[in-house]
């Protein structure tokens, strides 16, 4: 994959210092002092700029290093390996989700994504019986398929020179969004709408006042479209998210914080692993022939994928009090990035990391995150894209290769995919 010259859609960069999920960076201070052990080193040749085009050789440097630097470009500390990343998944009470000045907070709300247990488990938990796998397999699979036939059909109709993301996978992935939320009053056009002005509210660390603008407007759309359906499904109920809501004694504002967070992350994960597995498979023609229309194979190739170029790259926690990670002392207040896309290509965990390899020995990786905070998503991404779409693209599609001449773009670290994917087939 390329790299570009334009921001990508899904992680816009402005240009200055910044926190990833929180305010504006002032000018980054030097670190604070920490509990025993040695303090972090400080990575300031990193920038911006370099992470959005090809953020995984600073990973690997970094890495290298030590498992967590200061990096005054994002005014955070970031941390790279494997095992420091899994410690603070599972440690909410050192490394809290609930981070002062969140800018996910003003774009959406504050969600669950936001929360600590035992308020975030209340809210998690309400959202179980829609996303469990028995209602995947008995309910929303079919309507997978159904939307699957309609978009390809319509890629199909389209003709050579489509571009894969945007008319395809976008579209697949906010119509399935659409109606496992509950939206039946919007289009897929909206909640692709929603999700990326929101979405870049949420990166808006330049407080650029037109972001905050369509962001704002985005998320008055969703309060009133939610507001519009939560009495209809009270008296029509289906197997959405908003109608096993609406019974259940939520906040509104809870319901509509955790609605935007899921139109956000709901939509990017699914359409981005679906182009990105795609991408590697015809990039690696001898690997998408192994498959030979094996589900268990299109799985691995599914996990594999996520594993090398996590969709979600980095997310915020922060340090309730001094202490010390991998060695790393970090004081209490320090605000820190869990690197996944530096901690699934950690060599101390996977063979050959950088290489997408389906075949590879399985071990957990943290893709879709871990804890507490594991991704409520993960089956409907898991069903939608490695069940549904990529078993009928390949046997629709024969001959589906990438454009030999129009190379395709991948762009980010904060979120991380395919920005332009030009196809070809027959």
């Amino acid at each position: 994959m390329t790299t570009p010259d334009t921001q990508s859609p899904s992680c816009p960069y402005s240009g200055v210092p910044t926190d990833h999920d929180g305010a504006a960076a002032a000018p980054a201070a030097a670190p604070l002092p920490g509990p025993s052990g040695p303090e972090a080193p400080v990575a300031d040749w990193v920038t911006i700029p370099d992470l959005y085009r090809d953020p995984f050789p600073i990973y690997r440097r970094m890495r290298e290093e030590a498992p967590v630097h200061w990096v005054p470009a994002v005014n955070r500390y970031m941390v790279t390996s494997y095992a420091a990343c899994h410690t603070i998944e599972q440690d909410d009470e050192v490394f809290s989700a609930n981070e002062t000045g969140s800018l996910m907070k003003r774009s959406m709300g504050h969600s669950m994504l936001r929360k600590d247990d035992p308020e975030h488990r209340v809210e998690r938990d309400s959202y179980g019986s829609t996303l469990r796998p028995g209602t995947i397999k008995n309910h929303w699979k079919a309507l997978f398929e159904a939307n699957n036939e309609k978009y390809l059909g319509e890629l199909e109709a389209k003709g050579q020179g489509v571009d894969f993301v945007w008319d395809y996978a976008a579209p697949y992935a906010a119509e399935n969004l659409r109606l496992v939320c509950g939206f039946h009053n919007a289009t897929q056009q909206d909640l692709q709408r929603w999700s990326q002005t929101m979405i870049d509210g949420t990166g808006n660390y330049a407080d650029d006042a037109g972001v905050w603008e369509k962001s704002a407007r985005s998320s008055a759309e969703v309060d009133a479209a939610i507001d519009e359906m939560l009495p209809y499904l009270r008296e029509n109920p289906d197997h959405s998210l908003l109608s096993g809501l609406a019974s259940m004694p939520i906040p509104l504002e809870a319901i509509r914080a955790n609605l935007k967070m899921t139109i956000g992350g709901g939509l990017n994960e699914p359409r981005d692993v679906l182009a990105t597995t795609v991408w590697a498979l015809l990039s690696n023609p001898d690997q998408l022939a192994s498959i030979n229309g094996d589900p268990k194979r299109y799985a691995a190739a599914f996990e594999e994928s996520v594993r090398w170029v996590a969709p979600i790259g980095m997310y915020p926690r922060q340090v309730t009090r001094d202490t010390v990670l991998e060695g790393v002392q970090l004081p209490a207040g320090a605000r820190v990035g869990v690197v996944l896309g530096a901690a699934n290509r950690d060599p101390a965990v996977f063979e050959d990391p950088e290489t997408f390899n389906i075949h590879r020995p399985r071990k957990p990786h943290l893709g879709f995150g871990g804890g507490a905070h594991f991704c409520a998503g993960t089956w409907v991404a898991r069903a939608q894209v490695a069940q549904v779409a990529m078993p009928a693209l390949f046997d629709r599609l024969p001959g589906l290769r990438l454009d030999p001449d129009n190379a395709s773009v991948d762009a980010g670290w904060v979120f991380r995919g395919l920005v332009k994917m030009p196809i070809l087939w027959g």
